[in-house]
């Protein structure tokens, strides 16, 4: 039999030369050491393979050795509350192992293969299952109960089901005999290639929101569940905070964290926090209910782009079992500079900016395995997927920005100057939108108010209104302006300093249910219509304004807590009186 050998290596490229023996997509064990490896090019003369871990002392002559199978992730009780790399290994295991630093060829299981589960079994001898039928069950954290399914390409007949009790990921627990009289072996773990979507039985409509508790985005530019967004914003804008925000608060079962080429000191930072955090709906540590990959920039950069569909594939298994999944990408900026560096080395011809020409079809392939589905054993379940972007120089017009854009639904463009100016979350609301609001009309409707997208749309009217002015008062200052276009700057200046800036450290601003997000809304409402009907009658605004009416609906997100929206009443009563008694004091100074 003939060994495949290495011609030629080119960072984390290697061809071999005269085989027809490897398929495309195809894994690999290239070298001495065994790396992970994947076919992405076959012709007559030669075959490319792309190298996962660091080729550095690999040579020609090395031996090349097929699998006969796509890179794959095993799937099963284990995955949550760990910490993976970009191939789905974990690191803590590593590290017992070998230390701070991977070694070469590190085959480690993905899964802890000695750990005992607590199994209940679903199914009986003679029951007929079909694909993505739940067959058992076991409690994976005090969270989450995960979910032993069939694979989707399989069913049958069960011929054998264990007895209830403790089993390790390996052992066979159920046996199925398919039509053809074929009989298949099932245990607790799966596995599934990567770059290959999980089957679902129908894509449902997104029409609720993924609440996260951030005015801005709930409110202002809500993103649905089964929805897509970006997060762009230069250095210091804040997109791995707000995106540490949004996993501790968003209504998500299970959060899917992929830190795909972040710098290793803040990947170390993201790994200690969510440790140390707290789950505020359960009391429990969130990582009871999050998975973590950890794909550091000195990491190998093949190995960044697989971490994003790794991590995709996670969230669609969940998925599966009924569960809703929020997957936060940081940031996709870094995978496509792997898919650039990759590309080069492949010597193919550079796009715009040097991507390649894919890189709109890779993006697209990503984002779209987001969605609200049936799945195929009736459960329902979403994947809502939070992509930050890193344009170089805040400059939105690069190619991973422009791209990002056709196939996302929400777009949070972070800003330098709000960052600077200590406003967060620092999401711009005249450069960022949403296209979520009309599919979640009905449910705003239902569940919250049915004036709550009317108010939204006034909010957001004033915003725009108070953008056109200030284009004015910087040509000419504000005190030409008439008392009309003051009120509008000045309640501009409320929704922003007292709806969208928000206080990730004090109790109640950290989270805010939709009821209080729109009697807040209510409460600046009416102190505009109040006191625009006083300036229609000849008030001077400066009157109202030395009150201190304005600065005390800014602060009510502090002085109302969030569990008495009751106290909502009595602000608005005090706006109406305040106001009522300077129309009064004006009334009679003008007798």
């Amino acid at each position: 039999m003939t060994v495949n050998t290495v011609f030629s290596v080119n960072g984390p490229v290697v061809k071999v030369r005269d085989t027809s023996d490897f398929a495309m997509m195809e894994m690999v064990y290239v070298g001495a050491d065994h790396l992970m490896g994947e076919v992405i090019g076959v012709n007559a003369e030669e075959t490319t393979i792309q190298v996962y871990e660091v080729t550095t002392g690999m040579k020609p002559g090395e031996p090349v050795i097929g699998t006969g199978a796509p890179v794959s992730a095993v799937l099963g009780p284990g995955i949550i509350s760990n910490i993976f790399d970009g191939i789905e290994r974990p690191l803590k295991k590593i590290e017992e192992l070998s230390g701070a630093y991977i070694s070469p060829g590190s085959n480690i299981e993905s899964l802890d293969t000695e750990k005992k589960w607590d199994v209940t079994l679903k199914v009986s001898v003679g029951d007929e299952v079909q694909g993505g039928a739940i067959f058992a069950v076991c409690p994976e954290t005090p969270l989450i109960e995960h979910r032993c399914m069939i694979p989707p390409n399989m069913s049958g007949e069960v011929v054998f089901a264990a007895e209830n009790g403790e089993y390790t990921i390996n052992d066979v627990i159920c046996r199925i005999k398919s039509p053809d009289g074929t009989e298949h072996e099932l245990t607790m773990c799966q596995k599934w290639p990567i770059k290959q979507s999980r089957p679902f039985d129908m894509r449902l409509p997104v029409d609720r929101p993924l609440i996260t508790g951030q005015r801005v985005i709930d409110t202002i530019l809500p993103i649905a569940k089964g929805g897509t967004a970006a997060v762009p914003g230069g250095f210091g804008t804040g997109k791995t905070m707000t995106q540490h925000q949004l996993a501790k608060w968003c209504d998500a079962d299970i959060i899917v964290y992929i830190g795909c080429g972040e710098r290793g000191n803040e990947m170390t930072q993201v790994l200690e926090e969510f440790s140390g955090l707290i789950d505020p709906k359960t009391n429990r540590p969130l990582t009871d209910r999050t998975v973590l990959i950890a794909n550091t920039s000195n990491m190998p950069v093949a190995a960044r782009e697989a971490s994003i569909y790794t991590g995709i594939t996670i969230a669609e298994y969940y998925r599966d079992m009924g569960y809703h999944i929020a997957i936060m990408a940081d940031s996709t900026s870094r995978w496509a500079e792997a898919l650039r560096e990759i590309s080069g080395r492949l010597e193919e011809m550079p796009a715009e900016e040097g991507f390649p020409a894919y890189l709109p079809s890779r993006l697209s392939e990503f984002y779209e395995r987001a969605g609200y589905v049936e799945n195929l054993n009736g459960t329902e379940g979403s994947v809502s997927i939070i992509g930050a972007v890193s344009p170089q120089g805040s400059d939105f017009s690069e190619p991973v920005t422009q791209n990002t854009k056709r196939f996302v639904r929400c777009f949070w463009a972070l800003d330098k100057a709000l960052a600077y100016a200590r406003h967060y979350p620092a999401i711009n609301w005249n450069n960022s939108y949403s296209e979520y609001t009309d599919d979640l009309s009905e449910y705003y409707y239902k569940n919250v108010d049915k004036d709550f997208l009317p108010y939204r749309q006034r909010i957001s009217s004033l915003l725009i209104e108070e953008n056109k002015l200030m284009e004015i008062v910087k040509l000419i200052g504000a005190d030409v302006l008439p008392d009309d276009q003051k009120l509008v700057i000045e309640t501009a200046r409320v929704i922003r300093v007292g709806f969208l800036q928000q206080n990730a450290y004090h109790k109640d601003d950290t989270y805010v249910p939709l009821d209080k997000q729109f009697k807040m809304m209510k409460a600046i409402l009416k102190l505009y219509d109040e006191c625009r009907s006083a300036v229609e009658k000849s008030v001077p605004i400066n009157r109202i304004i030395s009150t201190g009416i304005f600065e005390k609906v800014i602060k009510m997100k502090y002085d109302i807590p969030n569990d008495k929206p009751e106290l909502f009443r009595r602000l608005e009563v005090e706006i109406e009186q305040t106001v009522k008694k300077v129309v009064k004091a004006c009334t009679e100074e003008g007798r």
